[in-house]
């Protein structure tokens, strides 16, 4: 049994605190995953490039909404990966699937595939290294605002969103400058750190039961793995052990919707997750695909508004999306995905809910994993830079484009709500 935890439950309370003023903290919230990996990807520099492309969300989306952000980043305890068949044949070889490295190894013979428990401790190890890895970018400097200026990246200083990103730095750069001018301390915490919190499916029961502790004030119990932990497509049934599981913990728990689950089995599960409905404790994360999205949404919304159910949606443009290249590697194209978060923003405006955040599985390098984005990444790039080991991500250039598009759609609806509200008070 683990004898450290590293997610506090102060952090969790401040989270869920602020989950419960703004729609999922602050939303337009961003959400960096990772692939689900524990022991080939641990160099720092990769551990640090979705917290790093995560930070300049503040910078690119909020500021143009001018609502506050909140960064959550996929890592430090996804290593399970969920599948749907427990086996997998090859040229009639028939081996256990692939579990996540926290399990198993991907290579394709018996030893590999065989479940190691040592793995457990090797995840666990490096999640709370990563963990320390990120205090010390939040606060250690990195995050200081005085150097929004030098967060972008070498390959993306000549690009068409590189240039969109340093002009937009710059306004931040100037109105930090008025804030100094007007007697704010330099050193002041709100200029020079940022919180970023931890999530990953609950899938691996044993190791999150492990890392779970009661907190000797409340009585509470937390699952100390990570600071939120959702329940995913495969492990949401009523009477399943994932959902027993995290009915019994205090953190802030989330549900995977996708267009198989019917709109009264989705408001059954947020009652059983979330019974006294406490706002800031369940987030409902939809993934189905633009068409579905518009058609299978309202209908959701509704049934969850209907039974009086406080809750925080969020869109995830991803899963949704993935296809397969002529060459064979997994893609996701980024029209598909943009028009996913457009039709998840065009269905609450239409039903008067609140978008309250996205997430997008991204990377700071420049990688060519998915397809498509104003740098125009096509099939036959694919292979140049096709790091992943499990699920296509996008680069930082498609990453800030998406944040330039919601930030834009985001201020259009403030703009139009002024606008609402001075000419109810001129009339």
């Amino acid at each position: 049994r683990p004898s450290r935890r590293w997610c506090s439950r102060g952090r969790r309370g401040r989270w869920r605190s602020a989950s419960g003023r703004r729609p999922w903290a602050g939303r337009s919230s961003c959400r960096a995953a990772t692939a689900p990996r524990a022991s080939r990807s641990s160099a720092p520099t990769t551990s640090a490039t979705p917290s790093a492309s995560c930070s300049r969300w503040p910078s690119s989306s909020p500021s143009g909404a001018r609502c506050p952000s909140s960064r959550v980043g996929r890592m430090a305890g996804q290593f399970a990966k969920p599948r749907s068949n427990p086996i997998e044949t090859r040229d009639g070889v028939t081996l256990p699937s692939y579990q996540g490295d926290i399990i198993n190894n991907d290579d394709f013979d018996e030893k590999s595939r065989a479940p190691n428990p040592q793995r457990l401790i090797r995840a666990y190890s490096q999640s709370a290294s990563t963990l320390n890895l990120l205090r010390a970018f939040a606060h250690g400097g990195y995050a200081d605002l005085q150097r929004v200026t030098e967060w972008n990246l070498d390959f993306l200083r000549h690009s068409t969103q590189g240039d969109r990103y340093v002009e937009l730095a710059q306004r931040v750069h100037d109105a930090i400058g008025f804030m100094l001018a007007a007697g704010l301390p330099p050193q002041h915490p709100m200029m020079t750190t940022a919180e970023f919190w931890t999530s990953h499916e609950c899938l691996h029961l044993p190791y999150e039961q492990a890392l779970t502790r009661e907190d000797s004030t409340s009585g509470l119990y937390y699952d100390c793995s990570a600071h939120m932990l959702w329940v995913g497509e495969r492990t949401r049934q009523l009477d399943g052990a994932h959902v027993e599981f995290l009915r019994g913990i205090s953190n802030p728990v989330g549900i995977k919707v996708s267009d198989k689950l019917d709109s009264s089995e989705l408001v059954k599960l947020c009652e059983i997750l979330n019974p006294h409905n406490k706002p800031g404790r369940l987030t409902l994360i939809t993934r189905m695909g633009a068409e579905n999205m518009r058609a299978k949404l309202p209908h959701m919304i509704r049934a969850v508004r209907q039974a009086g159910l406080i809750v925080t949606w969020v869109s995830d443009p991803m899963h949704g999306n993935t296809i397969s290249a002529p060459c064979g590697l997994k893609t996701r194209s980024f029209d598909a995905i943009r028009a996913e978060l457009r039709a998840f923003f065009d269905v609450h405006e239409q039903e008067g809910s609140y978008p309250g955040g996205v997430h997008l599985e991204m990377t700071g390098q420049n990688v060519t994993e998915c397809i498509g984005g104003s740098n125009t990444v096509t099939f036959d790039d694919l292979s140049s830079r096709y790091r992943t080991h499990c699920d296509p991500r996008l680069n930082a250039s498609q990453s800030l484009e998406l944040a330039f598009a919601i930030a834009e759609r985001l201020r259009r609806k403030r703009d139009r709500t002024w606008t609402s509200l001075i000419s109810k008070v001129e009339a």
